[in-house]
């Protein structure tokens, strides 16, 4: 073989040899979710360890983490109403390693605060929505009210005797009994407390007259009949309740409120990362220790595509922001 055919038979290996880094480096530059998720998963928990969010949160967390093969951590980042957790989750890297899970603060929260450090549409990316669940109308057993127009008629003969407690202001404890207010037409004082358990303790106590507040918090308290539950906030009866009325049957029409548990990722989450958190929580949800939370607390499962929880949410925070303007409840 002369020189010359030696060279370009040494060229054209090269060349080959060329091509073929170039596509080894360009499959090796596939994202980085191609075989999402590599390591564990934070789901951040924008409210205090122990409480109903944080359960179900911890619950689904365990499901999710058979299904992913990686454990999910549940982290608790409580304070300011959910902001600080949620703009911890906003700031984080778009990559499917750091979620938020998103409650009825969510939708309320761009009315109630002027100067939210985070724009609820543009930073996150919708997963999944989870579950949602009525609230409970509850009094103490000392009150004579066995039903809602009972309340309603005692409430409109002696306007400002009445007073309902709350999680705190903004809550959906809170807007719940402002809604209530607003189509009932009665008034009644907003009494807030931090957090769940010092305000049931001061309605069994007889501090406070009534309130509306989750399945999970009360169901005990009924059934041992320290707490006498009224109607439910739902547009329909609950599994949990069903021989209670709504509140929209029994003497409120157009009364609906309820919570809600959503998963959201920071904005600009690929979405194939996306879709298989999502997966994996529609998988979640079916796994028994869930389907036993849906019974102890009344939830109803509504696991459907990201958008769901888009045109959910959308929907929540236009009804909910009418409440806040008309209560005047807008914080800076």
């Amino acid at each position: 073989m002369s020189a010359s055919s030696i060279l370009a038979h040494a060229r054209a290996a090269r060349s080959l040899l060329t091509l073929g880094l170039a596509a080894a480096l360009a499959m090796g530059a596939a994202p980085a979710h191609a075989a999402f998720p590599e390591r564990p998963v934070t789901l951040v928990v924008p409210f205090a360890p122990g409480g109903g969010t944080d359960n179900i949160a911890r619950t689904l967390a365990e499901g999710m983490g058979k299904d992913l093969g990686q454990t999910v951590i549940v982290e608790n980042r409580p304070g300011a109403g959910t902001v600080i957790g949620t703009q911890f989750v906003a700031r984080s890297e778009p990559d499917g390693y750091t979620l938020v899970m998103a409650t009825f603060a969510h939708a309320v929260n761009p009315s109630l605060h002027k100067d939210l450090p985070f724009d609820t549409k543009r930073a996150f990316a919708p997963v999944a929505l989870v579950a949602h669940s009525p609230n409970v109308l509850v009094v103490n057993p000392k009150t004579p009210f066995k039903n809602v127009q009972q309340l309603l008629d005692y409430a409109r003969a002696n306007p400002g005797k009445l007073n309902y407690g709350s999680f705190g202001n903004g809550t959906s404890a809170h807007l719940a009994g402002e809604l209530f207010k607003s189509l009932a037409k009665v008034d009644l004082v907003h009494v807030p407390y931090k957090g769940s358990a010092p305000a049931l303790n001061d309605l069994i106590g007889g501090q406070i007259d009534l309130m509306f507040t989750t399945v999970a918090s009360v169901a005990s308290h009924i059934k041992n009949g320290t707490l006498r539950a009224l109607a439910v906030t739902s547009a329909t009866r609950s599994p949990a309740f069903p021989d209670l009325p709504t509140v929209a049957e029994a003497g409120v029409p157009g009364y609906q409120a309820e919570s809600w548990y959503g998963l959201y990722a920071p904005a600009n989450t690929p979405d194939a990362v996306v879709q298989r958190l999502n997966a994996s929580v529609a998988k979640a949800v079916q796994s028994p220790a869930f389907q036993q939370r849906v019974a102890d607390e009344g939830l109803m499962v509504d696991v459907g595509q990201p958008d769901q929880l888009a045109r959910y949410v959308d929907a929540e925070e236009k009804r909910w922001s009418q409440v806040v303007r008309d209560a005047h409840l807008q914080q800076n």
